[in-house]
């Protein structure tokens, strides 16, 4: 059972990831958590920060500059306060002039900026500090911008299927460094044609030291992890001791208080055979027969269809409120992703594992699926 437990731990993490599902698409980033080929976690090492801007909102990179936005930005308005064409700068960052800037966004300059208008002899004007433009040939301070920084970010232009993980699993970055160098919502949205700047990777882990054995004598044993510490005292009972108590098959005994007057129904008629507990099993456990159907939770949106380690199904039904329901330990599936369900409707049959995982998702959060169940 512990197995089978831990499979349910795995799928419960990689829930975790489901929440992004958007407008752009389901594709988390499963590279911390699934083995083998997709296991590049030396590789997205954390990336160092993004470089400050100047007074302007300009970061200078060796072969290229970003300007960063305030709020109530627009292109137009940029282009205005460095002194370049409108058009062009909006075009180069696939925008309309006059589309609204969130705080924070980065867009890619078509061009190097100085701290003079070519030609003109006048002082750029710093776009953000609310002070109006100098006339021209009027002495004013220059502001003095950032110097540029000795490592040239790559930029990638998004096309027609991209998101923001399958652009970080490319460039072997963290999808959250992604994220903050290019002032991203919180969606992770993309558009075809923007430009991002794809952070400075951070520094990989080194490599393990070879150790060369006389023929004959064996391979040295790995250090276990446990050697780092001591281990925990631990206290044997004797064989003769009466084993633990078989758990309790009851629901009504398994629910709690706060469990009543939920918007969410049981999605199998079972037993709670393992409690909710953040960050190590995110949401319950619910025995079931194989072969018992198994119901959504409320009434919603088939958010996505995926598999787990192991190859069971996972569900993802996204509901009214910022809400999502998983469910594991499936088998046979009766929706697909896209089907809008009903309360109590079947999405599938329970597994040969003896029990379904079910999680309630609050946006990126998981909650106890007890508090939101009648």
């Amino acid at each position: 059972m512990s197995r089978t437990f831990r499979s349910a731990a795995r799928a419960g993490t990689a829930a975790l990831l489901l929440a992004s599902c958007g407008a752009t698409g389901f594709d988390p980033d499963l590279r911390g958590w699934m083995p083998g080929a997709l296991n590049t976690a030396d590789a997205a090492a954390r990336a160092a920060p993004r470089p400050q801007p100047d007074s302007r909102g300009i970061i200078s990179f060796p072969n290229y500059q970003v300007v960063v936005a305030q709020s109530g930005d627009t292109p137009a308005a940029i282009a205005r306060g460095l002194g370049i064409d409108a058009a062009r700068l909006a075009q180069h960052n696939a925008l309309p002039p006059g589309a609204p800037l969130a705080a924070g966004q980065t867009l890619v300059l078509p061009q190097r900026v100085g701290a003079t208008v070519a030609g003109g002899g006048a002082v750029v004007r710093d776009p953000f500090a609310g002070q109006p433009a100098p006339k021209q040939g009027t002495a004013a301070p220059a502001a003095s911008p950032a110097p540029a920084t000795s490592a040239d970010p790559a930029q990638h232009v998004v096309a027609a299927g991209e998101t923001a993980w399958s652009i970080a699993r490319k460039y072997d970055v963290a999808v959250q460094d992604l994220a903050v160098w290019n002032g991203l919502p919180t969606s992770m949205s993309l558009r075809v044609g923007q430009r991002l700047v794809i952070p400075v990777a951070g520094k990989k882990p080194p490599k393990p030291v070879a150790v060369t054995t006389m023929p004959g004598s064996g391979s040295p044993t790995p250090r276990p992890p446990s050697a780092a510490e001591p281990l925990p005292s631990e206290k044997t009972a004797p064989a003769a001791a009466p084993g633990p108590k078989a758990p309790e098959t009851d629901l009504g005994a398994t629910r709690t208080a706060a469990s009543a007057g939920g918007r969410f129904q049981m999605p199998v008629s079972g037993s709670i055979i393992r409690v909710y507990e953040k960050g190590r099993n995110d949401g319950i456990d619910i025995s079931a027969t194989a072969g018992t159907a198994v119901k959504a939770a409320g009434r919603g949106t088939v958010a996505a269809v995926t598999k787990d380690t192991g190859g069971t199904p996972i569900v993802v039904v996204r509901h009214d409120g910022n809400l999502m329901t998983v469910y594991t330990g499936l088998d046979g599936l009766d929706v697909a992703k896209g089907d809008s369900v009903s309360a109590g409707q079947a999405i599938g049959k329970a597994g040969r594992g003896g029990f379904v995982h079910f999680e309630v998702r609050q946006g990126f959060d998981s909650v106890d699926p007890e508090k939101y169940l009648n």
